[in-house]
């Protein structure tokens, strides 16, 4: 199989599944049994819902990640840099010191000399 079951986030996938169902329950009474509306509805209520679950601050200790972020190995934090004076910036290894447009063989013909 190549979804590993293991590594899935069966709480979060609850929470969703109930966030759901209950956007669907909505959405289909408020529809009057309509299908196409009832659809629409559901969306909107489960898109209203999924924000207001994973976005709004209520400090509560609830998965809003698809991804389990204790797994994650982090590095240890690098000492800040310190500051220094910036170095004489090294001049460009450009040849060319003028800044006279090139000359256009199209329009700058010169005639042969006789």
């Amino acid at each position: 199989m190549p979804i590993d079951l293991a590594q899935v986030d069966w709480v979060y996938v609850g929470v969703l599944a109930i966030l759901a169902f209950l956007a669907s329950m909505v959405g289909n009474i408020l529809a009057f049994n309509n299908r196409g509306s009832a659809a629409l509805l559901t969306a909107l209520v489960f898109a209203v819902l999924f924000i207001a679950w994973t976005y709004y601050p209520h400090h509560l200790p609830l998965p809003t990640r698809l991804y389990d972020s204790r797994a994650a190995v982090t590095a240890p934090a690098a000492a800040p840099a310190v500051a220094t004076t910036p170095a004489r910036p090294t001049p460009p290894k450009n040849p060319v010191t003028d800044i006279t447009p090139p000359k256009n063989p199209v329009t700058d013909i010169t005639p042969p000399a006789r």
